[in-house]
């Protein structure tokens, strides 16, 4: 039996060896070397025309088959609110409201029918919560093969179904592993080259070698989701001195940003892998790397901030302002901590295309290693980055009213959302101040009355 097998065990480790040398030739030949230059041949492009005609076929062989057996495909009101609402103010609606529920000769300045507004909109934020929405993945108006992108989904024809088993067999057994390859590269030559580099002394060699490293592997971690980004004017890329803030989706917003240039990271310290990328990181470039108690210091933070942007030689700082991610339809509140520190800000917009796979991450339902596993088992991750110009806090105008203006700049050209709330609310309670703010308001509603009635 053991001479039989020596032949097969020989054969089978020269089978072996040469599919490892081509795995890896193909590798370094079409993604780490263009990866290394910063150029495209454009594969993925074509990829992705191919994707959405396959996805507007399987979507309409869909739509037809729920049509002949009465089947709802998608959830009613995937789209739009359960409850339309009027842009109409408190003091207008108190009015209607008393004008419906009151005699015309009654003119207190309260009355019962006041409370019918308040126990209406309560309702209203129970049923049509816009909160709770920005944290929940929207479902699409198309299906592309992936199971969780319709959960009302049911076998229809049997064609669709090959077609999605099709899917399943490409995207876990070629696409994930080619990606967990080049995710391993990835970061495997940014922990061990920023250490190197972070032996030589500091000046321009060391901040060149610095910088192609940096990108050379964020354009691998790119190519390891096969992200295709279009960015739109370039002419208003951060410059050195600067803070880049933008609106936040996804952990990979980072790498999606720092494929097309540097930034200094900000950040709080971990340990584990996350640590260890960021002690190499930190020897190459001057990342700023917060202890988990120095977060809660406001002061200390902002003066760590101020200190790196008034050095023009160091890279511009990149910052989430909201804190937390947001599902790719609205901007929330942006904290105006990064907005006291007086430096030029340039504002970024990212929008994603949700029909190759879901970017958002919902922290609350989904780990850091199931959400990455998700984004690597998708079709693509598709999106577009606006830079917009600069721009610097005007006279009079305080943090948090600068901070407004530039959401509302970023909101305005990503075609999302513009919402009054904080993201800490995904995981805390309202604050009071917002409580205060409507109660303050009714109570100049009713001062206003009885100093009408006491003129008159």
């Amino acid at each position: 039996m053991g001479p039989f097998m020596s032949p097969f065990n020989n054969l089978l480790c020269m089978l072996l060896g040469i599919s490892f040398t081509v795995w890896f030739t193909l590798l370094l030949v079409f993604i780490i070397v263009p990866a290394i230059f910063g150029v495209s041949f454009g594969i993925r492009r074509l990829y992705m025309k191919t994707l959405l005609k396959v996805f507007e076929w399987a979507t309409m062989r869909m739509e037809r088959g729920a049509k002949e057996k009465n089947h709802l495909l998608y959830k009613p009101c995937s789209l739009n609110s359960i409850i339309a609402k009027e842009s109409t103010s408190l003091e207008e609606e108190l009015k209607d409201i008393r004008r419906n529920c009151s005699s015309p000769e009654l003119d207190d300045s309260f009355d019962m029918s006041d409370a019918f507004y308040f126990c209406r909109r309560g309702i209203e934020s129970i049923v049509d919560d816009e909160v709770t929405k920005c944290f929940t993945a929207e479902e699409l108006e198309s299906w592309n093969l992936l199971t969780r992108s319709n959960y009302n989904f049911n076998h229809i024809s049997s064609r669709l179904t090959v077609l999605w088993g099709l899917g399943v067999v490409i995207r876990y057994g070629f696409l994930l592993p080619l990606r967990l390859t080049l995710a391993i590269t990835g970061v495997g030559l940014l922990v061990v080259l920023t250490a190197m580099i972070g032996f030589l002394p500091n000046g321009r060699m060391k901040n060149f070698l610095s910088e192609k490293v940096h990108l050379m592997c964020y354009r691998i971690c790119v190519r390891a989701l096969t992200a295709i980004i279009t960015y739109h004017h370039s002419e208003n890329k951060p410059k050195n001195g600067g803070i880049c803030v933008a609106n936040h989706t996804s952990p990979i917003d980072v790498i999606i940003l720092a494929s097309d240039g540097c930034y200094a990271m900000v950040g709080q310290i971990h340990g584990g892998l996350m640590g260890l990328i960021q002690r190499s990181m930190v020897k190459a470039c001057p990342h700023i790397w917060f202890e988990r108690s120095e977060v809660k210091d406001r002061h200390l933070v902002a003066k760590r901030l101020s200190d790196h942007v008034k050095d023009k030689s160091k890279l511009p700082i990149l910052i989430f302002p909201e804190g937390t991610c947001i599902n790719n339809t609205s901007v929330m509140m942006f904290k105006k901590g990064s907005f006291e520190i007086g430096s030029t800000v340039y504002p970024v917009a990212i929008k994603y295309d949700p029909r190759f796979g879901e970017a958002f991450w919902n922290s609350s339902q989904f780990g850091m290693m199931n959400y990455l596993l998700r984004m690597m088992s998708s079709w693509a991750i598709v999106c577009s980055v606006w830079y917009l110009p600069p721009m610097i806090r005007q006279e009079g105008e305080d943090a948090m009213q600068f901070a407004n203006r530039v959401k509302a700049a970023i909101a305005r050209q990503g075609g999302l959302v513009d919402l009054l709330w904080d993201g800490g609310l995904k995981r805390g309670k309202v604050k009071d101040t917002f409580k205060e703010e409507q109660q303050k308001l009714y109570s100049k509603i009713l001062v206003g009355t009885q100093e009408v009635r006491s003129r008159s």
